[in-house]
């Protein structure tokens, strides 16, 4: 397979771009797009995660939320934790960071009787710059101050924080901490303590989960809005839902109504938002499953995309376009089921590059062909410009059923024979540059004036040329364009020839023959060397009559005289025999051509 310069440069180019966005992530919200869609895809969600919700309902019902008193939350605590049956964790994502009044001692109280409360807390961070070993660094994460449940509150209960990160590019929430300078996360708080209840010796939901450097994952999303079990906080207080449908649950307490504030987008879904308290459902099922999203290594994958490109690229450029095409699509199919095999391993790669690239490929390789073979088309026409009057060449170029092959059709043509009068002695008494100079002024005015006639010059014979006209293309008028092509020649003749005679001392004439008939005219030859040609009486007779033509004497046929006597004139040169046709013809010299109207 040869590989041209250009392919290779795009190759290289194309795969560089490939690594380029790769690695550093350009493209990065059609990417996290891609990526939702794969491995954001809602599971069966854990039963026994349940949320209570302090919704529309319990919000009619107990007035503003502002207005409540801890009280409230005690009362619920009795209810679920002072039966026979309990939850193994109640978590409440409501942040309690100040006193309100004399009934936050219910609250205290509640929690001194219970060991399974969770609250939330707030980190609260600043940038500082630390000096490492004599490196400074910028530290975006510098915790500058803890907001922890209040008073004794604190010392009763496990605390975690609730902070969300939302991704700067599009403000999902795909990323959490589980754990900062030795604070634990709320869920990862609430996740430790079920295994508690449940007698687990390794507790630390953190210790299998792939945490990086800012102690975080990636959340893989296992449920959506409303996909766990929400209950209404108000029907649990009025007892509408017996506690028991709490026993061995994990009970999440947070706000779901739309004027709380803590609402989120989330990869898993669009168009709608996500409650905190339901994002920390899903981070805690993960903890639980110890399952996670892990983003491979942008280096590994940025080297992989890029050569896989660079092969299509070159491949591209030597296949056909439909084959490129398939290529292009099994390699973006495969990558999506790559994706899907990750998904199960819970493994993320970058998803839009490798397509991008592979349309990229595609449209230079479509492109290149498609200059390439313009360019290639100019030039056979250029060439085949030589041999074709300029309007038959354009109207083979836009001719795109033109098909070059062997085999002829019958035609009616006029044909146009030329040759040099005396030019056997003539070259014989020059040097053969002298020769070779004559004869291609000569014919260079011969071709000239077949072209600007439009006829199609059929080939030169030593210093002879023959022309047809209303071939292989129908031509307007072409009996009468061929012998204005044959005044042409005559006129320029007698210009060129005081020329070579002040040059040379030597005079140099014509002999024209001009007949018009049926002829056979195609391609003859083999399929590798083939020469567009006409055959038949027609073209007989108007090389005889060529060779009957004195020096400077064009003579026609009585069929051409038949069809221009109107616009000729000519003297009777009378009836003369032909080589080879058993009766002679009326034979006629051009002695005047009339203008084209």
């Amino acid at each position: 397979m040869k590989i041209q310069k250009r392919n290779l440069l795009a190759a290289l180019c194309i795969a560089t771009l490939t690594f380029f966005s790769i690695y550093f992530q350009w493209f990065q919200t059609l990417n996290l797009t891609l990526q939702d869609a794969v491995y954001q895809r809602a599971n069966r969600v854990d039963a026994s995660i349940k949320i209570i919700a302090i919704d529309e309902k319990s919000l009619e019902a107990l007035g503003q939320f502002e207005t409540w008193t801890r009280k409230v939350y005690a009362d619920l605590i009795e209810i679920l934790d002072g039966g026979e049956y309990s939850p193994r964790v109640i978590g409440f994502d409501i942040l309690m960071v100040s006193e309100k009044g004399d009934d936050d001692q219910f609250l205290i109280e509640a929690c001194e009787k219970y060991a399974n409360i969770v609250m939330a807390s707030n980190l609260v961070f600043d940038t500082t710059i630390e000096t490492v070993d004599g490196v400074s660094t910028v530290n975006s994460l510098h915790i500058d101050m803890v907001e922890t449940p209040f008073g004794e509150l604190e010392n009763l209960v496990t605390a975690g924080f609730a902070n969300t990160v939302q991704d700067s590019t599009d403000n999902r929430v795909r990323y959490t901490f589980l754990e900062r300078d030795g604070y634990q996360s709320f869920a990862a708080a609430v996740t430790q303590m079920a295994l508690e209840s449940k007698g687990e010796t390794e507790t630390d939901p953190t210790e299998f989960m792939p945490v990086d450097a800012n102690g975080g994952i990636y959340i893989d999303y296992t449920g959506g809005t409303e996909s766990y079990e929400i209950l209404s906080l108000v029907d649990v207080l009025e007892g509408k839902i017996p506690a028991a449908a709490f026993a061995n649950s994990i009970v999440l307490v947070g706000a779901y109504a739309a004027g709380m504030g803590d609402s989120y987008l989330v990869p898993i879904q669009t168009g709608t938002q996500m409650y905190g308290v339901e994002i920390h459902a899903n981070i805690i099922q993960s903890l639980l499953e110890q399952r996670c999203l892990v983003y491979g290594n942008r280096l590994g994958n940025a080297v992989c995309c890029a050569g896989i490109v660079f092969a299509l690229t070159l491949l591209a450029g030597a296949i056909r376009i439909w084959g490129s095409a398939l290529i292009g699509a099994a390699l973006i199919a495969g990558e999506y089921g790559l994706c899907l095999y990750l998904d199960e391993r819970g493994l993320v790669i970058n998803m839009i590059t490798l397509p991008l690239s592979v349309l990229l490929a595609l449209v230079w390789s479509i492109a290149s062909k498609y200059v390439s073979e313009t360019l290639q088309k100019r030039k056979i026409m250029h060439a085949f410009q030589k041999y074709v009057a300029p309007q038959v060449v354009e109207e083979i170029s836009k001719n795109h059923d033109y098909q070059l092959k062997l085999g002829g059709e019958k035609r009616h043509i006029a044909v146009l024979f030329v040759d040099i009068r005396g030019f056997t002695p003539l070259s014989e008494a020059l040097q053969p540059e002298q020769v070779v100079e004559i004869l291609n002024e000569y014919l260079g005015l011969v071709t000239d004036a077949i072209f600007k006639n439009g006829g199609t010059l059929d080939k030169f014979i030593g210093d002879a040329a023959m022309a047809v006209f209303n071939a292989p293309f129908d031509s307007d008028d072409y009996i009468y364009k061929a012998v204005c092509a044959a005044r042409d020649i005559a006129a320029g003749s007698d210009r060129i020839a005081a020329t070579f005679m002040e040059r040379f001392g030597k005079k140099v004439s014509y002999g024209i023959g001009v007949n018009c008939g049926d002829a056979v005219v195609g391609n003859i030859g083999s399929d590798f060397r083939m020469d567009y040609t006409a055959i038949g009486d027609t073209v007989n007779t108007a090389a005889r009559l060529e060779a009957n033509a004195k020096a400077g004497q064009i003579l026609i046929s009585e069929f051409v005289y038949e069809k221009l006597k109107d616009r000729i004139e000519v003297s009777e040169v009378g009836v003369i025999p032909l080589k080879g046709k058993s009766q002679g013809i009326m034979v006629y010299q051009v002695d005047r051509v009339a203008a084209q109207t």
